[in-house]
């Protein structure tokens, strides 16, 4: 048995394997009857479990990267801290990054997982081709010049297992990181195209009750204009753990005060070789389209006083829209509202139905790979009901379903 990296939940996978080769890898998923690949475990839902199934670990089967003219060929097992600094080290960067290095690069495209940036679409958009290995044992592989790659790049394990992934890249850049403290929320809400405009990636952390946004993160490319204040907020006096407000300390937070750095070291906001966020979490991820920010911010400030208590912190993105089907960015631009939780699963689970309730007048989507209810969840638009399509062609006897997919989203 084998738990998830916040340990809110047992897999209950009947055996865990760990092929030794990718022909090895292939003969187990073509006999197996039920199969899903395990990753890095940064899932808090079972999206990954296969209960009386078969877990594949591809670690001992993981490839060399192979870095080309702006592009590189990684394993399904690979993490993006694994890969980044060869990357710089060859003059090379991925546009944008997730908070956290220490996922796997197929399980957080397979999930929609993103970055920050309202020019920057979810980390799926770097990936030009990929390897997948099938039901009946066959590696296929999908490019962007594939009808189905648009179902296939994000696909939450419903239709194999990702074992190779092809990534665009561009010349390596340099970014600051600079904290602001303290942005009146009636600032934030009347300001926040010319904020989400101020950085290449911006984050802002609040905990929905008080009256201030707690703190802004600007990450930009350098050089770069910083301003001396932003609409009242003020330059931070040192570092900031995103949860500062809640006395976490910054001790494993990227560098931040305007100090340049490589684009790996900064546009995370966790260390690699530190636990990620505050370890101890639950976590959970809405998205609403950009034109409805603010009604939405004021949704959720209604109810701050039930969602406060149980609460490390929240942040808010944004994210380009793209086009993989089952992207929560999928057909147009969307805000992203991540609550970090306490390790309270009975009480944030309550909440849960209430904050979707609120949101869902704006065609909230979640997280594929985080904690939600999704009673009220966009989730038949059309990417959904094409993505249902491909399922039943790509895996007709539902080897990589489990009941989350079939509860959520393979109905």
């Amino acid at each position: 048995m084998i738990e998830n990296w916040a340990g809110n939940l047992t897999y209950g996978a009947r055996e865990i394997v760990a092929p030794r080769t990718l022909a090895e890898a292939q003969e187990l998923v073509a006999h197996a009857t039920r199969v899903k690949a395990l990753g890095s475990r940064h899932s808090f839902n079972t999206v990954a479990d296969s209960p009386d199934g078969l877990q594949l670990d591809l670690s001992a089967v993981n490839r060399t990267p192979e870095i080309g003219a702006a592009k590189v060929a990684i394993g399904g097992a690979t993490r993006y801290g694994d890969v980044v600094a060869q990357l710089h080290e060859a003059g090379y960067a991925l546009a944008n990054l997730a908070s956290l290095p220490h996922i796997t690069v197929a399980g957080s495209v397979a999930t929609g997982t993103h970055g920050s940036g309202q020019r920057l679409p979810g980390l799926a958009a770097a990936v030009s081709a990929v390897e997948l290995l099938t039901a009946d044992g066959s590696l296929r592989t999908f490019s962007r010049a594939d009808a189905e790659f648009p179902g296939v790049v994000v696909n939450v394990g419903a239709l194999g297992v990702l074992t190779r992934l092809t990534l665009d890249l561009e010349p390596t850049f340099s970014v600051r990181q600079d904290v602001f403290d303290a942005l009146p929320w009636s600032a934030a809400l009347a300001h926040f195209d010319e904020i989400q405009a101020a950085g290449y990636s911006v984050s802002l952390f609040t905990n929905w009750a008080r009256d201030v946004v707690d703190q802004v993160l600007l990450k930009n490319r350098v050089p770069a204009e910083i301003p001396d204040a932003l609409f009242g907020a003020l330059p931070a006096d040192g570092p900031r753990h995103p949860a500062h407000a809640a006395g976490i300390s910054a001790e494993n937070t990227t560098v931040q005060g305007g100090v340049p750095g490589p684009w790996y070291a900064r546009l995370p906001h966790f260390r690699l070789e530190f636990a990620p966020s505050v370890g101890a979490e639950l976590q959970s991820e809405y998205f609403v389209p950009r034109a409805h920010a603010a009604a939405a911010f004021e949704a959720l400030r209604s109810i701050g006083d039930r969602i406060a208590p149980l609460l490390v912190v929240s942040e808010i993105r944004t994210v380009a829209g793209d086009e993989p089907w089952l992207s929560p960015a999928y057909d147009g631009d969307r805000v992203a509202v991540h609550f970090t939780w306490q390790q309270r699963q009975p009480e944030v689970e309550a909440v849960l139905p209430l904050i979707e309730e609120k949101l869902a007048p704006f065609g909230v989507r979640a997280h594929w790979g985080k904690l939600f209810h999704g009673a009220v969840l966009d989730l038949d638009h059309q990417g959904v009901r094409q993505f249902r399509e491909l399922a039943a062609e790509l895996d007709p006897a539902g080897k990589f379903r489990n009941p989350f997919l079939e509860r959520h989203l393979l109905r």
